[in-house]
């Protein structure tokens, strides 16, 4: 499993951010979010708070398990492209889930957790 420092790194990037714009959001400096992601220094409970209300996956970054989405938690896009998926015959969903997980990898923007 991966680190802390590697998994704020990893929500860095899915974000698309900087070094410097994302320790922003927690308050730091771009020299103090590379000592973060490189496991030399632990980031505290204030720059935590501010990277989770910028949409870091708190969760995953402490646990290295991503939060679960709730229905709820759904946007309408997201809704109606599961709406599509559930009325798809399995055979189909299958061939969604791969394609999905393939442009979800090489976007880099993803990482499967094969324990989900």
């Amino acid at each position: 499993m991966s680190g802390l420092g590697e998994r704020l790194r990893e929500e860095r990037k899915r974000l698309g951010l900087s070094q410097a714009d994302f320790g922003a959001l927690g308050g730091v400096k771009a020299n103090a979010q590379g000592k973060y992601e490189s496991d030399e220094r632990s980031p505290d409970a204030t720059y935590l708070t501010g990277v989770m209300a910028a949409g870091v996956d708190l969760l995953y970054v402490l646990t290295g398990k991503r939060t679960p989405l709730t229905a709820d938690g759904l946007g309408d896009d997201e809704s109606e492209v599961l709406n599509h998926y559930r009325a798809m015959p399995d055979s189909d969903r299958a061939a969604v889930r791969r394609m999905t997980s393939a442009l979800a990898e090489s976007a880099g923007r993803y990482v499967i957790d094969s324990d989900q």
